[in-house]
């Protein structure tokens, strides 16, 4: 299991991005959050699999239908041991 902090940034917001996360996150089995940055950012806490952590980061790149990715960072820290995958307001 690894923990890895994602930050996305582009046309994120307005654009249920942290909503498909959830999905996509939920269907991979990834633990964690995902919130809006005030800087206009999505970052995103994810737990799991090294491969399904890679899937996921797959996803983020191109994110939901009307989001724009301009480039994702990726740094791992500690695990955190979450139990579900939640939206943070």
């Amino acid at each position: 299991m690894v923990c890895y902090q994602i930050r996305v940034v582009g046309k994120v917001q307005g654009v249920f991005y942290r909503a498909s996360t959830k999905t996509v996150a939920d269907e991979l089995g990834v633990k964690g959050w995902v919130k809006n940055e005030v800087d206009g950012s999505v970052l995103i806490e994810a737990e799991g699999t090294k491969d399904k952590l890679i899937d996921l980061m797959a996803w983020c790149k191109k994110g939901p239908l009307h989001a724009k990715v301009d480039s994702i960072e990726r740094i791992e820290v500690d695990l955190k041991h979450h139990n579900v995958f939640l939206i943070r307001h």
